[in-house]
């Protein structure tokens, strides 16, 4: 009879991890995805809301990174650094506890790259650390916006949407005031809500220009800067162009128009 070749300790210590890592996290995204269940029965979680929506795909796209940089991070010379090592997962595992705890997505999803990067320097060392920086910084764009920062950036944009749309239409001849965030356009008043200026879409943009960026890897830094530098301005003006847009269909075609179809399709387009 032929002997089986043993498991590489190596390759169990890796099917540790990550079997330890979906029994954490597997609950984790479950609950983003799902939510819990309410009064009436239904399930409706962070991920399935119009300002989250993009987090499942983050989460595909974080198992992509990885799987991509396996075979670099198990050729890595193994050197490991249990001082970082230990001090990083222990981070991550209390940012996970107090998540749970609280019941805040934004404690659990924020302690996996802590996680993360303390098994690879427990297992591997800092080689793996350089291998894999792309997908540990990438972790931040899975945790959600607090409510507060939100709150405190969303407010100054859409000041600055209303001033920049009663500047520009005005200019053209347009009868249009603004009181604060109310606008009035002829006879219509209109309200720059919370998603007009769109600060998910901006971090959504910024995710998804990053991840252009790791993915074409140019050697020169110009045109990466240029396009990450860009992003913020882009999507402002975006929502800017459709706040507009938004006001002009309203005075053209009337309160009606400007609330039903073609307001989303603005918003959409």
């Amino acid at each position: 009879m032929t002997r089986r070749p043993s498991m590489d300790p190596r390759d169990l210590a890796w099917w540790i991890a990550v079997a330890g890592f979906s029994s954490m996290y597997l609950p984790v995204y479950w609950w983003a995805l799902f939510g819990m269940v309410d009064a009436d029965g239904r399930r409706a979680g962070i991920w399935q809301s119009e300002e989250q929506a993009y987090g499942l795909l983050l989460l595909l796209v974080m198992v992509w990174l990885f799987w991509s940089l396996r075979r670099r991070i198990n050729a890595a010379p193994t050197r490991p650094a249990p001082g970082w090592g230990w001090l990083l997962f222990v981070v991550g595992l209390l940012l996970y506890v107090v998540g749970r705890v609280e019941g805040s997505l934004l404690f659990m999803l924020g302690s996996q790259p802590f996680v993360v990067a303390g098994v690879l320097l427990l297992l591997r060392g800092p080689e793996a650390i350089r291998i894999a920086w792309f997908p540990l910084f990438y972790f931040i764009f899975m945790i959600p916006l607090p409510g507060s920062f939100v709150d405190a950036i969303t407010a100054p944009m859409k000041k600055w949407i209303s001033v920049i749309a009663v500047e520009l239409l005005g200019r053209l001849g347009y009868p249009i005031s603004s009181n604060g965030v109310m606008l009035t356009i002829g006879q219509y008043p209109m309200l720059v809500a919370d998603a007009c200026p769109g600060l998910h879409s901006m971090y959504r943009l910024l995710a998804l220009g990053t991840l252009f960026m790791y993915v074409m890897a140019r050697r020169s830094k110009l045109p990466s800067a240029v396009m990450f530098g860009s992003v913020l301005p882009i999507a402002f003006g975006a929502h800017l162009v459709r706040v507009i847009a938004l006001l002009l269909i309203t005075y053209h075609l009337g309160d009606e128009a400007g609330q039903g179809f073609l307001h989303s399709f603005v918003a959409w387009l």
